[in-house]
Parts: C-alpha cells; sequence; structure tokens
C-alpha cells in the first residue's frame, strides 16, 4: 500500500517518493496501454520489484477474465499476523505520530512542507495545512497507530512519514472495509535508503491488526495495475497571478487584460437558495450523496458521521455549499471542495498558490453547469487563485464549458488487495482521495 500523490500544475507531476513508477503521456491512460509500456520497459530492465510481490492487481494478468473479481489474498487468521514491527536500518526508529499533539503536527506538517511532493521543474510543492492534515486523518473510527513516523534515533529528527485511515468503500455492490492511504514522505537525503518499502509493509502489518485486508490509494507514477487513470483540469481565478508564477501561460495572440476578462466571474452566485451547509443539513446531504454515488463503480459507503466529518464547512480545509429549494426547503443539489495550497518555489513575488480541489458535487434540480459555476464564484470571492477538479464523476461533462484547461497533471487510483477484471473509466469512479 502506497500514496505517492501528483502535482497538479499544469507543469508535470513529481515522480518522487521512492516509488519505481513510469510516466505517462495524457493520451495514453488506457489500461492496455499502460500494460504495453510495462511490458516495454520490462526488456530495461525495469521491473517493479516490490509491487510483484504485493497482493496487487499484476500487469501480465491484465485482460484475463478468469480471474475472479474481488479479494487477491483471503485474510489471515490475525494471531499469525506479525506482532512486531519490521526492522529499520539501524540509526532509525519508528514512532507513533499524535495529531492532537501540536508539537508532533508540527513536526509533521514542516516534514510534509520541506520534502512532500513537488513538480518536475521544482517550481511548486504541496502545502498541507496543520487544520488539514488533523482534518484528514482523524475521520470518525480512525486508529493512532496508523499515523506512521520514522525518527533517527540520534538527533530524535522526524525524517518520513506514511498513513492510513479507514474507510467503507463500495466496489459494484460489495461494501468492502478498507485504510485509505496517504501521505507516504521520506525526507529527501534519505531517498535512497529504501525506506519506503519497509513504510508499506509497516503500515500494511497494522491495518491487518485490525482486521482490514483491503486499501485504496494513488499515485502521480504507474505501479500495478491502476483501476483507472484520471486527468487533472485547472480554471484560473486569478490568472495574472498564475502566469507570473509561471503556473500557466498567456496563449498564443493573447494579453494579459483579455485573459482577465475571459476568467472573470460574477459577484455572487446565480442560483436561489444557494447557501452554506450547516449541522443541520447532514442528514438531508447524506441522502442526496448516498443515492447520487450508487451510481458509480466504486464510490465511499458514507453514513451521517462520515459526511460531518468530510463535508461540514470548516475554514481554510473544507467548503460546501448546498441548494435549498425557496418554495419547498427542501435541498436539491450539493457542491463542496478542500483547500490544498502549494508553496511556490524560488520565486521573488509570491510564496504561496491558493488552491481550491473540487470534492463530492450533487445536482439533481440545478444543472451540474450552473452549480459548479457558482462553487468557482465562491471560491475566488475567497480568494482562490486556481480550481483543480478530476475528470471523475460528472465532471468532465462541464469542465470545457466552463473554462477549464487539461493540466500535465495525472492521478492513478489503485486497490490493494482486490482484483477488478477491468479498468474503469473516470467517469465510472465516485471516489476523491485527498
Amino acid at each position: 500500500m502506497e500514496d505517492n500523490s501528483s502535482q497538479p500544475g499544469s507543469v508535470k507531476e513529481n515522480s518522487d517518493q521512492n516509488s519505481e513508477g513510469n510516466s505517462l503521456n495524457k493520451d495514453d491512460s488506457s489500461l492496455e496501454t499502460i500494460v504495453r509500456k510495462f511490458q516495454d520497459t520490462v526488456s530495461l530492465g525495469k521491473k517493479h520489484k516490490f509491487w510483484e510481490t504485493q497482493p496487487v492487481g499484476q500487469f501480465k494478468d491484465a485482460g484475463d477474465t478468469s480471474l475472479p473479481e474481488g479479494p487477491i489474498e483471503p485474510p489471515t487468521p490475525l494471531s499469525e499476523v506479525k506482532q512486531e514491527p519490521y526492522n529499520l536500518p539501524s540509526q532509525y526508529e519508528w514512532t507513533t505520530c499524535d495529531m492532537d499533539s501540536e508539537e508532533t503536527c508540527n513536526e509533521v506538517y514542516n516534514l510534509l512542507k520541506n520534502n512532500y511532493v513537488e513538480d518536475d521543474e521544482n517550481m511548486f510543492r504541496f502545502n498541507y495545512s496543520k487544520e488539514f492534515l488533523r482534518w484528514a486523518l482523524r475521520p470518525p473510527g480512525f486508529y493512532h497507530s496508523w499515523h506512521i513516523g520514522v525518527r533517527a534515533k540520534t538527533s530524535k529528527k522526524l525524517v518520513a512519514f506514511i498513513t492510513g485511515v479507514p474507510a467503507r468503500i463500495r466496489v459494484r455492490d460489495e461494501v468492502v472495509k478498507m485504510a485509505e492511504i496517504n501521505f507516504l514522505c521520506v525526507h529527501k537525503k534519505l531517498r535512497t535508503k529504501r525506506l519506503a518499502p519497509v513504510m508499506i509493509k509497516e503500515v500494511t502489518r497494522r491495518v491487518h491488526l485490525e482486521n482490514i485486508w483491503q486499501a485504496a490509494y494513488t499515485a502521480g507514477v504507474i505501479l500495478p495495475t491502476p483501476i483507472t487513470t484520471c486527468q487533472y483540469w485547472h480554471r484560473s481565478l486569478n490568472p495574472k497571478k498564475l502566469i507570473d508564477v509561471g503556473f500557466s501561460r498567456l496563449g498564443a495572440r493573447m494579453t494579459m487584460n483579455r485573459t482577465i476578462k475571459l476568467f472573470k466571474l460574477p459577484d455572487s452566485p446565480a442560483t436561489p437558495g444557494f447557501r452554506k451547509m450547516e449541522l443541520c443539513d447532514v442528514p438531508a446531504v447524506t441522502r442526496l450523496l448516498r443515492n447520487y454515488l450508487s451510481q458509480f463503480v466504486v464510490a465511499p459507503d458514507f453514513d451521517e458521521s462520515d459526511v460531518e466529518h468530510w463535508l461540514l464547512p470548516t475554514e481554510d480545509v473544507v467548503d460546501s455549499y448546498l441548494v435549498e429549494s425557496p418554495e419547498t426547503h427542501e435541498i436539491t443539489d450539493f457542491c463542496s471542495f478542500y483547500t490544498l495550497p502549494s508553496s511556490i518555489l524560488g520565486n521573488q513575488n509570491y510564496s504561496s498558490l491558493k488552491a481550491a480541489y473540487s470534492y463530492y458535487n450533487v445536482s439533481t434540480k440545478t444543472p451540474l453547469l450552473q452549480l459548479m459555476n457558482d462553487t468557482l464564484i465562491v471560491a475566488k470571492l475567497k480568494n482562490f487563485d486556481v480550481f483543480n477538479a478530476l475528470d471523475v464523476m460528472h465532471n468532465e461533462s462541464v469542465l470545457k464549458e466552463l473554462k477549464f484547461g487539461p493540466g500535465d497533471g495525472q492521478l492513478h487510483y489503485y486497490l490493494y488487495n482486490y482484483r477488478m477484471q477491468s479498468a474503469l473509466k473516470p467517469s465510472e469512479l465516485g471516489l476523491v482521495l485527498l
């Protein structure tokens, strides 16, 4: 189990984090193409040595319909799960990171801020806030033991990190208890130490101790074997800044003034009854969301406690809005996005790019195009520079009309110890991982 998120800039994403992966052009995301590219690299001696030992879909089995869909390996009796942590190189030791502790949260924040995912040109690096990390890592029923750090024994400095949180994910008609694996980060100076595979094995061991045998994760690189590959799209909210920092470029025959005018948005949302979500809306939003997500092949199985945690607005972490019919007071539509800034590296005028990421959106009475446009308006009013979205669920149907452009960043979705007979289209995926 591993995470290596993609930096979705208009520049290419990073293939860092000690992963063994092959980059992919954005037009080449079919499973057949992935398999062909992998087979082409095998002759060059580039095998996924670690992943070939794991219960994940293997490239050699792609397209083999005789293999059943579902768990690849059965659960092991808990008494047979390894009770002791895996061995680290002698100068390092395991630590459990208590995200309730301000000191530990600061350490995790600084490790990620300085060493997590960058784009290929080293212009941008994810900068998850401490509030975001606490939100992401403490959902209902979370396990402290799944927040795993590695310290240098002598200095006690935190040098690596990996996490899991529990989730219920529906695959077709089967609701499966899973771990969502995220934030795999190794200090830049230790990337040759092969810490990542040991960390992946250790988080897997701790997940197994809770009698959970499947996981979901994403990566910006190709590993065996994606269940789907999604494309990042970007909508400029502050085009001048985005061009100034190199995130985007001035189009051919376009002036800065014309570009600013092109991306200008109205001053307020257009939909009557469009308002911020409140605690009292949780039951209605849960019903709306569950009904909407039921149409996708892979999607979370949210209950009210999940919706309250993941979607109730939290300043600078997650924003959620809904449409309440002025006549009937029925909650008919819902939209949300989370806040994930990036540090801007080596720019004298700007240090941070404020990015909104599309989360879950449900359109029943309000057209999705109008609902998403209202979402862009509130994001602009909150001073976001760019709005990012994946082409999952029904997003792709409105992105071009809303003036989103395709980026170079891609995100590959994976399931651990769960085989799918065929790859999904992004529009069949109802799951957004942070």
